[in-house]
């Protein structure tokens, strides 16, 4: 105890001298905090000497490894790491040209490759481009009444759809450098240089950056500013490759592409969007006093906002006004024009109607993949044509993939083109974009020929199917071509589906469970809006033939409200219910949806369990993971344990012509045309919906999930 007694005397002893002298250890402290900063500062700047005489003698040693002007591949950052020259010809004077810009780069000791457009797939190898640091050349030669040559047909088929279409993005091919020679006729004015212009124009709108304005040839001797096509390409390609000689000596910044006069605008003076797409003023631009080639892009750049940006809304009514004020010319100019850039990448059909080419289509003509209703009903997907015989909606959803660009309306007010007339039309457009797959890397022959005789329509292109006057006399002849019909209605027209007669399937899109919420999301026209959507829902009921309600799920929206759904699936008592994630379609004035309201497919998933176990008659049918989209069938379709959602095609167009051979008095189900579903389609399956005949592609470089359906 004595010992434990003197240890504490001595701490405490200790404790308080400490205390009593706690000013002279603070400036102990203080005085090695500062001495320890100094040291740190000196040290500091010493290095950072050393380090700047190491770069300037890096700097030094790369320049003396600079040949020509361009650095060579023993530098430490390479600007330039080749050349890639694209070229479409017909008549051999484009490979001719591109052969010789070839010869040009590889004497400035720059890798190059010559590539034909027609023995390239830009679906698969473009968009490495935005990040290999090459230069991207392309010399396009117009053609027959302004089209582009047969091998580069497919490349600007491609390269337009991917300008136009949501899924790709604006800034798709961000990063990837490009300059265009065209080359083109004069004499032909209406049709001069179309091609080149136009893949300057979709490479533009992709986010691509010009490392120098768009130059043309003309074959016209009379009117070529050199003399000839060739002292006009020559011209150019004196002015390419000193431009190329300046980005490899490091300078970033492209040609902003807005010469009108043949002089880039100053840095200062340029638009929001040339900083946002990176398309500065380069110093080498502005030392030039006189450009050789004036080609304006400014306008071609404002059309191309308009079309990928605008949100307009026409309606039905306003049309009908403009077009009674206007002659015949004019409404030609209204019907082609204005539909055209509504409607871009689309076929028209007379006045009213359009068909377009699905991306699933393609997706299966290559052996990759077909759609979730190749998964969940046995469609052949790339004999699918994607069609409607009515442009116009009564809804403006706010994730309605048109961005509604489309009319809206509540009746029918314009001139009716007949039933005939736009099936022919469709079916020859539909053939006609297909015949443009031929010799395209990676289409299957057999496939190829299938598709030219189309088998389904998915009526669900654009806009309200039913509200066609004609439609039941449109899908009759589409059952006379042994066409199935998958026709989709917004549940705003009860009258209407009561008096349709049968289809292959029938779906019903049910976007909200409440009135409230169905007022939010579809933003229907009509005042009682609600009541007709419940009608539609009870008028699906009385069908016999097949019935699908059609959930999108969008994120903090309708995702909520599952009793609801479930009341209004005893409503309805639809035959399945697809459930699928909302798919982002850019960004737009008239919505604010964005990618956070995409659900994952995790969580769709987990949203159709808990819906599937509110409806007892109900379960989990199949899977299509690649489309983040679920079935659920009722129950009647697992027979002996086994699913039937498939349908057998040649027995419904047996059933279906039996019922109008009979004046309508001879009837059929839905049983009595369902096939048995496939193992690998199955919810829970090893493949999740993907068909095993066909090989999944991942797209290499992929910035953003451009899926959906």
């Amino acid at each position: 105890l004595d010992v434990l007694m003197d240890m504490w005397n001595f701490f405490h002893a200790c404790l308080v001298s400490v205390w009593l002298h706690r000013f002279y250890l603070y400036s102990v402290v203080a005085f090695g905090i500062s001495v320890w900063i100094v040291v740190q500062f000196f040290t500091t700047k010493t290095k950072k000497k050393v380090t700047e005489g190491v770069s300037t003698s890096a700097s030094e040693g790369i320049e003396d490894k600079l040949v020509n002007g361009c650095a060579t591949l023993q530098a430490q950052e390479v600007c330039v790491a080749g050349v890639k020259i694209f070229y479409g010809s017909q008549t051999g004077t484009a490979k001719r040209f591109a052969t010789s810009l070839a010869e040009a780069v590889i004497s400035l000791n720059l890798p190059v490759e010559v590539i034909s457009m027609g023995d390239y797939d830009p679906d698969d190898c473009l968009a490495e481009e935005t990040t290999s640091r090459n230069i991207c050349v392309f010399l396009a030669a117009t053609y027959t009444d302004g089209q582009p040559t047969e091998s580069a047909a497919w490349f600007c088929k491609w390269l337009e759809e991917a300008a136009n279409d949501f899924r790709f993005g604006k800034t798709y091919l961000k990063g990837l450098r490009y300059a265009v020679f065209g080359l083109g006729n004069s004499v032909y004015v209406d049709h001069y240089n179309t091609v080149g212009r136009n893949i300057d124009r979709w490479l533009w709108m992709l986010s691509a950056s010009r490392v120098m304005t768009r130059a043309e040839g003309d074959c016209n001797v009379a009117q070529s500013k050199h003399g000839s096509i060739e002292a006009d390409f020559e011209a150019w390609k004196a002015k390419f490759l000193s431009r190329l000689q300046a980005l490899c000596r490091g300078e970033k910044k492209p040609c902003s592409g807005k010469c009108k006069t043949g002089k880039c605008k100053p840095p200062g003076k340029q638009s929001k969007e040339s900083s946002d797409h990176e398309h500065g003023t380069s110093e080498y631009e502005k030392t030039e006093a006189e450009e050789l080639f004036e080609t304006s892009s400014e306008e071609e750049e404002a059309d191309a906002e308009e079309a990928g940006g605008t949100n307009s809304v026409i309606d039905v009514e306003d049309l009908g006004t403009i077009m009674n004020h206007m002659k015949k010319a004019k409404v030609l100019l209204l019907q082609q024009g204005l539909f055209d850039f509504l409607f871009s990448g689309y076929k028209l059909i007379g006045s009213h109607s359009g068909v377009k080419l699905c991306r699933w289509t393609k997706s299966m003509l290559r052996g990759r993949g077909g759609c979730y209703k190749h998964t969940f009903y046995g469609i052949e997907s790339h004999r699918c044509m994607e069609a409607t015989p009515s442009l116009a909606c009564a809804s403006k959803r706010v994730f309605c993939w048109r961005h509604h660009t489309n009319p809206v309306g509540t009746e029918w007010r314009w001139k009716m083109d007949q039933p005939e007339l736009i099936l022919q039309e469709a079916i020859e457009s539909h053939q006609n974009m297909i015949k443009q797959f031929k010799g395209v890397s990676g289409v299957k022959a057999d496939r190829l020929e299938e598709a030219m005789t189309a088998k389904h329509c998915a009526l669900s292109l654009v806009g309200e199917p039913i509200m066609y006057p004609e439609i039941n006399c449109f899908v009759k002849l589409l059952h006379q071509h042994s066409i199935s019909s998958f026709l989709v209605t917004n549940a705003q027209f009860p009258d209407e589906i009561r008096n349709l007669e049968p289809v292959t399937q029938l779906y019903v899109s049910v976007d909200a469970s409440t009135k409230e919420s169905l007022k939010r999301i579809d933003r229907p026209l009509f005042k009682d809006f609600w009541q007709r959507f419940l009608d539609s829902l009870k008028a699906l009921s009385e069908k016999q033939q097949r019935t699908v309600y059609r959930l999108t799920l969008v994120k903090a929206w309708n995702v909520d409200e599952l009793k609801a759904y479930a009341d209004l699936i005893a409503l309805g008592k639809p035959d399945f219910i697809e459930v699928k994630g909302v798919t982002y379609c850019g960004e737009s004035s008239a919505s604010s949806l964005t990618m956070a309201n995409v659900p994952w497919h995790e969580e769709v998933v987990r949203f159709v369990q808990e819906l599937a176990d509110l409806v007892p008659d109900y379960e989990i049918a199949c899977e299509h993971e690649h489309s983040n989209c679920l079935l659920i069938a009722h129950k009647k379709f697992q027979i002996n344990g086994e699913w039937w959602t498939w349908i057998n095609y040649d027995r419904f167009q047996e059933l279906v012509q039996e019922h109008e051979r009979s004046g309508g008095s001879k009837t059929f189900t839905a049983a009595d045309y369902a096939a048995r579903t496939p193992h690998w389609a199955l919810f829970g399956s090893r493949e999740r919906g993907f068909d095993p005949l066909d090989v999944r592609y991942q797209r290499k470089n992929k910035a953003r999930d451009i899926s959906g359906c």
